[in-house]
């Protein structure tokens, strides 16, 4: 894994929040935020917003994730993180097709802030090629990413968890984080295949996953800790808490949760891991992984 060693926080340790977004819809819109439904998130979020939620959950540190493919979004962030002290760690986007993108790697390194880019996501999901990862130039980019020391974010649905094992498997210099334990069908209520793709992802020792984003999976009215237990157990049985990482989400987990609410479910979900499993979930595996 790139980063640092696995050292487990101290009991008095903030929570790393390993995942949320920010944008200001004047700079750039969000062109995936349409529709009735996603009106309560259709405004501006920023840090100043999140600090004070986070603060309250015992958040300390946060890592800010990408939310569009544009090579802008990336430099911003970095300069944002550069002035917070929240933030700890930016998952960024480029383009991982490009001949240049070592260079370009280089280069948001040695930027305002640059010291704290730790990944690298694209939005995989929207591909409509289920073996997109595959692909020999990505593949090439994937590998520009791990001689980056850099892990790499992904955001698949469940369909896409075949090529994304594979992958796995072809880069094991590459660590790889799997966000929102790969979109499982939690409305649905259906755990196959998707649980033996996790199993299977979790086979590869370069993969793990973040606990994030099951609220927005589920019925956003009426979901329940227990909604969420059977996918939360699969992830646990199959990464261990030394390979998962809490994320809120935040904001767009505010579409079926608080932010307090996404924090507290998680500790629910986890209750019972031992104190140091928990640690390491809260905080510990993020720090180790992203190199925070």
């Amino acid at each position: 894994m790139s980063g640092a060693p696995h050292r487990p926080p101290t009991p008095s340790a903030p929570v790393v929040d390993a995942h949320h977004h920010v944008w200001d819809l004047s700079v750039r819109d969000q062109d995936w935020i349409t529709g009735p439904a996603m009106a309560p998130i259709r405004r501006d979020f920023g840090v100043a917003d999140l600090a004070p939620e986070a603060r309250a959950a015992g958040v300390g540190a946060t890592v800010l994730v990408q939310t569009v493919t544009v090579a802008g979004e990336t430099p911003e962030f970095l300069a944002l993180a550069d002035t917070s002290e929240l933030i700890a760690g930016v998952v960024g986007w480029t383009d991982l097709t490009a001949p240049d993108i070592a260079d370009t790697l280089a280069a948001l390194r040695e930027m305002p802030g640059g010291d704290k880019l730790v990944g690298i996501r694209h939005q995989v999901q929207g591909e409509p090629d289920p073996e997109w990862l595959l692909r020999p130039d990505v593949r090439r980019g994937l590998t520009a990413v791990a001689a980056a020391g850099l892990a790499y974010d992904l955001i698949v649905l469940p369909h896409q968890l075949p090529a994304a094992i594979t992958a796995a498997a072809l880069l094991p210099q590459l660590t790889f984080v799997l966000d929102h334990l790969g979109k499982p069908p939690v409305s649905a209520g259906d755990l196959d295949p998707w649980a033996g793709h996790i199993r299977a992802l979790a086979a590869r020792p370069n993969a793990v996953c973040k606990l994030s984003g099951l609220v927005t999976e589920a019925a956003w009215d009426s979901w329940t800790a227990d909604t969420l237990r059977p996918y939360t157990e699969t992830a646990l049985d199959a990464f261990g808490s030394a390979r998962l990482m809490f994320g809120s989400d935040w904001p767009v987990c505010r579409l079926a949760a608080s932010y307090a609410e996404v924090v507290a479910v998680t500790r629910t979900l986890t209750g019972g891991l031992s104190e140091n499993e928990r640690r390491a979930v809260f905080g510990g595996t993020a720090t180790a992984v992203y190199g925070l």
